[in-house]
């Protein structure tokens, strides 16, 4: 088993930035992925970045170039740096631990709120 907490979110304006970040504790040996995934209301879920064991990333083509996906494996943590954020960016925000390439695992937190508004 895997538990993730998540931490960070809030409301800012746009233009602003947040940071969230996925503390991992449990079975961490066996993941090879984590990700940030987001849901609006009436979307579905979608994945935003994802990073492997390995420090390879991967990113939403609509936040490509304003968020960064990072990990610190001494702390078992991820981070999500949002920068340049826009009001569509507004969502609940889950953290997730999987095995899988561009998939979401079994395994997620809480769910954060981002709110960007003025």
């Amino acid at each position: 088993q895997v538990q993730l907490v998540e931490s960070g979110g809030g409301l800012v304006q746009p233009g602003g930035s947040l940071r969230l970040s996925c503390a991992a504790s449990g079975s961490m040996f066996s993941i090879n992925y984590m990700g940030w995934y987001r849901q609006a209301p009436g979307n579905q879920r979608e994945l935003v970045a994802q990073i492997s064991s390995g420090g390879s990333t991967n990113y939403a083509d609509s936040v490509k170039g304003r968020f960064t996906i990072s990990r610190d494996n001494a702390k078992n943590t991820v981070y999500l740096q949002m920068n340049s954020l826009k009001p569509e960016d507004t969502s609940v925000y889950y953290c997730n631990a999987g095995w899988r390439l561009l998939r979401p695992g079994p395994y997620w937190g809480q769910g954060s709120q981002v709110t960007i508004s003025s």
